[in-house]
């Protein structure tokens, strides 16, 4: 493929921007160094539109095409992970407890090469929107992007966006029509007892028993509230409370989180984590309050789209590379938000073997990154070619 060669060409460009931007990993929506890099080299490749400080640090940059039509938007995220990095890297983060352990490093660059190209040879029909996001991991940047109103700004009809998939073979693309990843909620679960001598429990409200028994009641709505065959994942992370062995103490705290793909699912297990909580308080004699935080919503492919980018892949990586049905997961990711404002798909990119994403000897695979790239470039000029 021509696409292929051309970005090929700039191949060890695109890795040491990718290198570059690992030493310098940002957080949430303040990725101020991050952001100016990409507007540094955005103007190098002399895009006709640069718009800055959007959700504070993010960057849609405009390409036109040769003849007038729509606009496609692409996006990558920015941000990094508040995590000690441990890859002993010529290139590791020098921003101390802070690193790309998720490989936004390569989606930023992967973007950054298609705008490269895309400014190059501008083979396509109206527009292309390069959506540069901050605070994929915190903070909601797609939410914030589309509330500040970038598609309707930018005129944006449909958009994409890659994430890398350490452990998959390298260069396979992976993705399914509809639901892809699920909607994300954390609950926070404070109790408050009666403290007193471990010897004595007869003189205490017990909140480490109260904390026990809500945890394990909170299991039965997977087992028991749900349908066997519908996803859901609630899993309790987090139980804190004592400080020594002879003393019960007078708090306890529960943290979790929940995974769902259907609003009605959602729903159940805020009312029945409710009930729960207000019912064991009773039955333990103690007083617990319930905070649930609705995170990310699900991660919903459009149909058409998705088969859509899977053809697009299979231009570029040949069909035994591209599973389009690869089924849905359990993790979240907030470029829900935009899906949710317009049609479009998300794709998994394989990285070959490595360490897993979010740990600390996690580095994104600089080979795929000009597949990432081909990818993204040819998704405009199919979806909006140029007339003959």
């Amino acid at each position: 493929m021509p696409i292929v060669n051309r970005i090929a060409d700039f191949a060890a460009d695109m890795a040491t921007w990718r290198q570059h931007l690992h030493t310098i990993p940002e957080l949430e929506l303040e990725c101020h160094q991050t952001a100016g890099f990409v507007a540094e080299r955005l103007r190098e490749f002399g895009v006709d539109e640069l718009h800055e400080g959007i959700a504070q640090t993010g960057i849609v940059a405009i390409i036109n095409g040769r003849e007038p039509g729509a606009t496609i938007g692409l996006r990558a995220d920015m941000d990094a992970l508040p995590i000690t990095e441990e890859t002993g890297l010529d290139y590791a983060s020098t921003h101390p407890g802070k690193m790309h352990a998720c490989g936004h490093d390569g989606h930023t660059t992967m973007l950054l090469g298609a705008a490269r190209y895309l400014a190059e040879t501008r083979n396509f029909a109206g527009r292309v929107a390069l959506i540069f996001q901050p605070g994929e991991e915190a903070g909601g940047g797609a939410d914030v992007m589309v509330q500040e109103g970038i598609m309707e700004r930018f005129s944006i009809t449909q958009v994409y966006a890659l994430h890398n998939a350490p452990g998959t073979d390298e260069g396979t693309f992976f993705t399914t029509p509809g639901p892809i990843m699920a909607a994300v909620d954390t609950f926070d679960i404070h109790i408050q007892g009666k403290g007193g001598h471990g010897a004595m429990p007869h003189e205490t409200r017990d909140p480490v028993m109260a904390a026990c028994g809500i945890a394990q009641a909170i299991q039965t709505i997977v087992s028991r509230n749900h349908y066997a065959l519908d996803d859901l994942v609630v899993s309790v992370t987090q139980i804190h409370t004592g400080t020594v062995d002879n003393v019960i103490p007078d708090t306890a705290y529960i943290n979790g989180t929940v995974r769902t793909f259907d609003p009605a699912v959602q729903k159940m297990v805020m009312e029945r984590m409710e009930q729960i909580v207000a019912g064991q308080a009773v039955s333990y004699g103690v007083e617990a309050e319930l905070v649930y935080d609705v995170g990310y919503p699900a991660t919903i492919n459009d149909a058409s789209k998705a088969g859509f980018a899977a053809g697009v892949a299979r231009e570029v990586v040949g069909e035994g590379k591209v599973v389009a049905d690869a089924g849905r997961e359990m993790g979240a990711e907030d470029f829900s938000y935009m899906l949710n404002a317009r049609p479009g798909a998300y794709l998994f990119l394989g990285q070959g073997e490595s360490a897993g994403l979010h740990h600390p000897k996690y580095n994104f695979n600089d080979e795929v990154a000009p597949i990432g790239a081909s990818f993204f470039a040819r998704i405009v000029e199919t979806a909006q070619p140029v007339s003959q």
